[in-house]
């Protein structure tokens, strides 16, 4: 072989590698990007199931009951709905026969219980009629929306955002969730939370003034609600402080009880 011959052999070899480096370089660009880091889910346990239940949002009615939103200096007659929202690893789950502790959180020294019927949702979409809205829940939980109310009143006060007041750790207390299919759609039965065995709030479900229907239905004129998204519903009156050592009892017609210690 000639040194022509040698060096064209040369320098096309070069180029061949050359091409195969750029295809790789722009197969390895096209590939789909990874997390820096991986964050958990948060999931709900299912009653009766080995499957879970993926939360997507939470979101929460304000002042539901008529006696409630009074305690709270607001017109339940006049007032539309309202709701906010908590982050999903706010999430406290709570197993069924277990009193499970849960921490007193920080910067708060008036913290209240509201124990809540909880909707979970398997469909969503937007501008969900109120006739329809139910077809959209897979299950109902019993729950607790735990509140720094001194933070939520001294916000309020300012005129600016209460979210600090609402939006915390363990501050979505959450029995399992118990299908549809099984203990059907709950739109009455009594509902109270007991501190030490005192009953403080006791009320029924048929006295939300938006039923959950209605709420799915006002949420999703806002929001495109989808599969994973859970409503706290309303908390009755006589909302309240708990401290340390304390033992609430949650119950809620047709579902078993709910219990956390303070600590």
């Amino acid at each position: 072989m000639t040194t022509i011959d040698r060096r064209t052999v040369i320098a096309t070899g070069a180029l061949a590698l050359a091409g195969a480096a750029a295809q790789t370089g722009a197969a390895e660009a096209k590939a789909a990007p990874k997390p820096v880091f991986s964050v958990a889910m948060t999931t709900i346990p299912i009653v009766g199931e080995r499957d879970v239940f993926p939360v997507r949002r939470i979101y929460c009615i304000g002042r539901n009951y008529a006696a409630h939103a009074i305690e709270r200096g607001s017109d339940p007659t006049r007032e539309p709905p309202f709701f906010f929202q908590k982050p999903t690893d706010a999430i406290q789950n709570v197993p069924v026969g277990v009193v499970a502790d849960h921490p007193y959180p920080s910067l708060t020294k008036n913290y209240h219980h509201e124990v809540e019927l909880v909707a979970a949702l398997k469909s969503g979409g937007t501008d969900i009629a109120p006739e329809h809205a139910l077809d959209h829940v897979y299950g109902y939980a019993l729950g607790l929306d735990m509140t720094r109310r001194d933070l939520q009143n001294e916000m309020s006060a300012q005129k600016k955002p209460w979210e600090i007041g609402k939006s915390f750790d363990h501050a979505a207390v959450l029995g399992p969730i118990h299908p549809v299919s099984k203990v059907g759609h709950l739109t009455k039965g009594a509902i109270s939370l007991a501190i030490n065995g005192k009953v403080r709030q006791e009320s029924d479900l048929s006295k939300m003034i938006w039923s959950v229907a209605e709420q799915i239905s006002k949420l999703s004129e806002a929001f495109e609600l989808k599969a994973g998204d859970i409503i706290y519903s309303g908390t009755p009156e006589n909302v309240g402080p708990v401290v340390k050592g304390d033992v609430l009892l949650c119950k809620l017609e047709t579902l078993p009880d709910m219990s956390i210690r303070i600590v």
